[in-house]
């Protein structure tokens, strides 16, 4: 059965405004746009039809760094309520790490994450293998039996490759595959015993603090490393002026170099942590200082950084509870980024609507050579509806996400998705929840 969008608003590129079409999708692709104006009512006659009246029709977000939990930490998140979770914010496709438990260092791991997806996940799950064995650092997984299973990239997220040689090493034989490196760009040397950035808030209460060069030192390192190896190299959360520099003078010099950055390092500083020391306000990379933030937005703007993540941390309310020092690092982001990002930015002017889709749409297609992030007459029906007007509050008790870490509890907010649309499935809609 052929359905029919109609009445939503597209965005004109090369305008700016916004247009009123009808949209047929038709065995998981999109078959047809059709001008309201020129049309009022195209022949629906035995058709799904989808009211979008008032709503924005974009592309499915696409998320690159995520955290499922599943295998082995179930009580956090499952592969399940992620995806719902990432339903509900709007994404089709998302990209899992693998710090899960056992680490998803084997082709088992990955298949089980698959069929999982496939049997239980609301959304297209594209799962990453580990760089080593267990993430420990110490021995390279098989990567090509990994690429095998469905692996699309190779990252030891959570924990940063120490030793240079085998970052090389993983390097050249990701190359051979014509797979990328994902990297978590942390020196440990520089962090131990810190919980929050070298800034403000640190020296106000007495803590050490995380210095920006333990991030900036494996993103130069591995630079290098990638322009001697030719792999693409991605850098995971970039959240420091250093860390911009550097990539923005690989770019510069022809390397083969990506990133992408999370929402609340483009909205937070250090210094918007409450006194009260609150576990929500934790994460890795921490929130830096101000000047950091306004050279990661600028990044973006000019493509120095390409992308935007989530990094969905999920965790138990009883692990944020045991305060900022000990509680784990991580937030959840699925739900709330679009919004945070077009009230932040796009509502304020300073980025246009289509620049805010853009990098979380076809830049991480295009980043990572997926065919998805498109509108386009014959591309995969994954579909977004947003309600661009609507303001609503940040309510962690109307997650999907198992989570409810989040700094931005009360935040009133403009841009929450309304419906959204996998392969031509409606998978959820704020009238009936979660469609299986």
């Amino acid at each position: 059965m052929s359905t029919w969008i109609l009445n939503g608003q597209t965005l004109n590129k090369e305008t700016g405004k916004l247009e009123t079409k009808h949209v047929r999708l038709d065995n998981g692709v999109i078959a047809e746009w059709v001008d309201a104006a020129t049309l009022s009512e195209p022949d629906t006659a035995g058709c799904e039809i989808i009211d979008a009246s008032g709503k924005l029709i974009a592309p499915g977000l696409i998320d690159m760094h995520v955290h499922l939990r599943e295998p082995g930490f179930e009580y956090k998140e499952t592969i399940a309520s992620g995806t719902q979770s990432a339903a509900k914010g709007g994404f089709t496709t998302i990209a899992p790490m693998p710090n899960t438990r056992p680490v998803m260092d084997t082709p088992e791991t990955i298949r089980y994450v698959l069929d999982k997806a496939t049997t239980e996940g609301s959304v297209r799950v594209l799962p990453y293998a580990a760089i080593s064995k267990n993430e420990l650092g110490r021995e390279l997984t098989d990567f090509a039996a990994l690429k095998e299973a469905g692996a699309i990239g190779f990252t030891d997220d959570g924990v940063g490759v120490q030793s240079a040689q085998m970052m090389k090493d993983a390097m050249t034989l990701a190359h051979s595959l014509d797979m990328p490196i994902i990297a978590h760009c942390e020196d440990d040397t520089l962090v131990e015993g810190a919980f929050v950035t070298e800034g403000a808030f640190s020296r106000k209460h007495g803590l050490k603090g995380i210095p920006n060069e333990s991030e900036a030192i494996h993103v130069g390192r591995d630079i290098l490393l990638s322009e001697a190896t030719g792999v693409h190299y991605h850098v995971c959360h970039v959240s420091t002026e250093q860390s911009v520099r550097l990539l923005r003078l690989g770019k510069s010099v022809g390397i083969n170099v990506t990133s992408e950055v999370c929402p609340h390092h483009l909205i937070l500083s250090d210094e918007d942590i409450p006194d009260s020391m609150d576990a929500n306000w934790k994460m890795n990379p921490p929130l830096r200082t101000p000047r950091d933030v306004e050279a990661c937005i600028q990044a973006l703007e000019e493509g120095t950084i390409d992308i935007i993540v989530t990094d969905h941390a999920p965790h138990s309310e009883e692990e944020k509870a045991r305060g900022i020092e000990r509680a784990p690092f991580g937030i959840v982001g699925f739900e709330t980024a679009f919004p945070l990002l077009y009230t932040k930015f796009v509502r304020t002017g300073r980025w246009t609507l289509e620049f805010l889709l853009r990098r979380m749409t076809s830049d991480p297609a295009r980043v990572f050579g997926l065919p998805y992030g498109t509108l386009e007459e014959g591309a995969p029906a994954d579909i977004v509806l947003i309600d661009l007007e609507h303001e609503r509050e940040v309510n962690p008790n109307t997650f999907l996400t198992k989570g409810r870490n989040t700094p931005f509890t009360g935040w009133k907010l403009y841009g929450w998705p309304a419906a959204t649309i996998v392969g031509g499935k409606v998978v959820w809609s704020q009238e009936q929840g979660i469609n299986r």
